[in-house]
């Protein structure tokens, strides 16, 4: 996962368990939205590290 994602991820929890504390469903679904946002990130992310893994497969530029 990207720093950006976890980053996005934490905050979002952060918002959304001060949305549930205070009772403000706004900041709630903002952290909801957050989290979703942070996994999103990660995930592309993944992708992009496993599309490159697989560049360099195939023209046997191994970085390791």
């Amino acid at each position: 996962m990207t720093d950006e994602g976890a980053k996005d991820k934490i905050t979002g929890k952060a918002k959304e368990a001060m949305g549930k504390l205070t009772g403000d469903r706004r900041k709630e679904t903002e952290g909801k939205t957050d989290q979703a946002k942070g996994k999103a990130k990660g995930a592309m992310g993944d992708a992009k590290e496993h599309a490159e893994g697989v560049k360099d497969s195939l023209t046997g530029d191994d970085k390791h």
